[in-house]
């Protein structure tokens, strides 16, 4: 008998049949003898519903107090689809529980709408699962040491469960979503793509990070930092399935040195509309301006993507950096009012137009000229690359959004990945 965690996205919870069918699933692997925590999501559409109305209420309010009721009203959409699918289950005719992520608790620290996870205590729920019932937990959510509701931020949910499978050292981890699994690119880009069967944890951590949004970065690196066996795969296959069949479905996040690991060069593209790029020109070119500009934005809780530095000229230089395009406002006011002032600088440019497109792929390590490949491919295209970032295992543009599609299409062709893998 098996500790089994599952995860159904806001897809997969989005209407009380649906949800019906994710208990009878649920009790499908409850009755062949596995103990089961499920993590859900709040219903589809909840939470922006939620936050909606918050904003017509607060305008454009950002203290730690209105970020603090933010986090309390998210909450409560992962609470409601919890209690349904308990419910669900006990009319099905197993034992459920659900618990909120402060019932555990699930503790965190107090960055609200952005809350890391610290400990999870499993007591409370161990002993239910000894007791023969299915764990219902909310995910998304925790608690914070003054006893706040926090949340993990958008795609929480997916962190809460392979944290919950790390804690717990759960067998397996299975993400169900509205998708089958990992493909090597978005099939509404590209209709060729296809799924993989294996992807190594690293590449999906990239992935991850580069904007594929199959799962949230974080509960990558909770998979990996834990050993953690994940798999993804949909909800939407008839929930009477073959259990055996189920549990070999989908795409499998692995480690490299399985030896059935596809060994492909590339193994798929990423990419995001997500990113906006910042420019201070003019600042000078001495120790400490990298510090003094990201150090402000850093500051304001604002992640930082892509850098580059151009080379000085008359003892200035221009220093360009990537954020996400929501935090691109706040970005350049910050820049304006604090950084320009101080440094002297003249001005900061801000282009909210681009995107970043990435390929990814273990392979990438022993083989030369795959660079060189990708940027030949995007010059036949007419493709101009204004930022340029590498690692052993993906190398990333930034382009114009208009040429998004026609990026992907064309590197997803140049690298063979329509055609299945040995």
């Amino acid at each position: 008998m098996a500790l089994i965690v599952h995860k159904y996205g806001g897809t997969s919870m989005g209407s009380t049949e649906r949800i019906q069918n994710v208990a009878k699933r649920v009790a499908k692997w409850a009755k062949a003898g596995h103990q089961m925590v499920v993590v859900p999501s709040a219903m589809s559409g909840e939470t922006n519903r939620l936050l909606g109305l918050a904003k017509e209420l607060a305008g454009n309010a950002h203290s730690d107090a209105h970020l603090r009721e933010l986090d309390a009203l998210a909450a409560t959409g992962e609470q409601a689809s919890s209690a349904l699918l308990a419910i669900a289950l006990q009319a099905e005719g197993i034992p459920a529980v659900s618990y909120a992520g402060w019932q555990v608790p699930i503790r965190t620290n107090s960055a609200f709408t952005k809350a890391r996870i610290e400990s999870i205590d499993d007591q409370r729920v161990r002993a239910d699962l000894s007791a023969g019932k299915v764990v219902i937990i909310t995910g998304f959510q925790g608690v914070d040491p003054e006893g706040h509701v926090t949340t993990l931020g958008r795609g929480g949910s997916d962190t809460s469960a392979v944290a919950v499978a790390a804690a717990m050292k759960a067998a397996e981890c299975l993400i169900y979503t509205d998708v089958d699994g990992v493909y090597t690119t978005d099939p509404r880009v590209v209709p060729e793509a296809r799924r993989l069967h294996t992807v190594s944890f690293e590449e999906m951590l990239e992935m991850a990070s580069l904007g594929s949004k199959v799962l949230q970065i974080r509960s990558v690196e909770f998979a990996g930092k834990y050993k953690v066996p994940l798999r993804v795969l949909s909800s939407f296959t008839p929930w009477d399935i073959d259990i055996n069949e189920e549990a070999k479905s989908g795409t499998l996040i692995t480690f490299e040195e399985d030896e059935q690991m596809e060994q492909a060069i590339v193994s798929g593209i990423a990419f995001t509309r997500d990113e906006a790029k910042i420019s201070v020109i003019g600042v000078p070119d001495k120790p400490g301006i990298a510090h003094k500009i990201l150090g402000t934005v850093a500051d304001a809780n604002i992640e930082v993507d892509m850098i580059i530095q151009n080379i000085s000229k008359g003892g200035l230089t221009d220093f360009s950096f990537t954020v996400n395009r929501n935090d691109h406002a706040r970005a350049m006011d910050l820049l304006k009012t604090k950084v320009l002032p101080e440094l002297g600088a003249p001005e900061v440019l801000g282009d909210a137009k681009i995107c970043k497109v990435s390929i990814v792929g273990i392979g990438m390590r022993s083989h030369v000229g795959v660079a060189s490949k990708m940027f030949a491919c995007l010059s036949a295209e007419g493709i101009n690359i204004q930022m340029i970032s590498t690692s052993e295992i993906k190398t990333s543009v930034v382009i114009d959004e208009k040429y998004l599609e026609l990026a992907v299409r064309a590197l997803h062709k140049a690298f063979d990945l329509e055609q299945n893998q040995a």
